[in-house]
């Protein structure tokens, strides 16, 4: 299937309260079904330098439920790369086929391996780089959320010379990569947010690594408990804006990032005529994986 980034349209979002401020959503989903929004513009160089420099292989690590996985192992499939998928949690071994995501990337021809949280975190590190090298041969890494140099370059591309004439940007937050391009690619007069998915302010360090410029600022307080966690408020927030917008959210990131500019809309955050855009950075795949632990529960899915 061919990317199409031209399909990235701003739509305005009826908001269902009176307010001055306007929201357009910047259509990042659309760009593919599975490497879509900031997974496009993350891969988009990473996987020109792997085939330049003739790698055959690509190797990345991921979670259970991993939008970046999941596009890693679609980008193989489209390219011809052999993908390995690092993944967290030696659990999740035999449960393959009871995960909508790990299945998925399977079906495109990732190998996995599974290794334990401990091991995880020396995922940076050189010692495990090596290991895996003997273990797989030669191969590109791609670390863990898609975020470098060469994917800071691909999301510096999301803003266009039309998106000037918004007062503010907000995207949600993972590794920092997608804000750190959005920030580079903004205007000074443009004030950047970012919405953490995650508990606490460590990213900020990581955000400033790659940003070049100081209108940025990053909100902690939407990530509903940490990486992943939702409750039934979420949920509910998701059904609604997917019936009154006709658009889906995932619940790990854009969800959790629009519930945010709701609220902060509706408590007078920003200036009155105030122009908006939020970049919708897709992860649809998630729902079906997050469906399925809320139905366990037995508790409110997602539409």
């Amino acid at each position: 299937m061919k990317f199409r980034p031209e399909l990235s349209v701003n739509q305005n979002i009826q908001l269902p309260f009176k307010t001055k401020v306007t929201l357009h959503l910047k259509r990042e989903d659309l760009i593919h079904p599975i490497i879509s929004g900031n997974k496009y513009r993350k891969l988009k160089y990473n996987i020109a330098f792997a085939e330049a420099h003739n790698h055959d292989t690509l190797l990345t690590f991921g979670g259970a439920f991993s939008n970046h996985i999941a596009a890693i192992a679609e980008a193989g499939r489209v390219y011809g790369f052999k993908t390995i998928g690092i993944i967290r949690g030696e659990e999740l071994h035999d449960k393959i086929q009871d995960n909508p995501t790990l299945k998925f990337a399977q079906s495109c021809g990732m190998q996995f391996k599974f290794i334990s949280r401990e091991q995880f975190r020396l995922k940076s590190t050189q010692s495990l780089i090596e290991k895996l090298k003997r273990e797989y041969g030669d191969f590109y890494q791609i670390p863990e959320g898609g975020t470098n140099d060469l994917a800071i370059k691909g999301c510096q591309e999301i803003l266009t010379p039309n998106d000037k004439q918004y007062d503010c940007i907000c995207a949600s937050v993972g590794t920092g990569g997608t804000l750190s391009g959005l920030i580079n690619s903004s205007s000074l007069s443009q004030q950047v947010l970012g919405f953490s998915a995650l508990k606490g302010d460590f990213l900020k360090e990581d955000i400033s690594k790659f940003a070049t410029q100081n209108n940025w600022q990053l909100l902690t307080n939407y990530h509903f408990g940490g990486y992943a966690k939702i409750n039934g408020d979420l949920v509910t927030f998701i059904n609604q804006f997917k019936t009154a917008q006709q658009i889906a959210l995932d619940p790990v990131y854009t969800g959790k990032m629009l519930y945010g500019i709701f609220e902060l809309i509706q408590n007078g955050f920003f200036k009155d005529n105030a122009k908006i855009l939020a970049i919708h950075t897709g992860g649809i795949q998630g729902i079906e994986g997050m469906n399925k632990r809320l139905k366990q529960k037995q508790q409110q899915l997602i539409i």
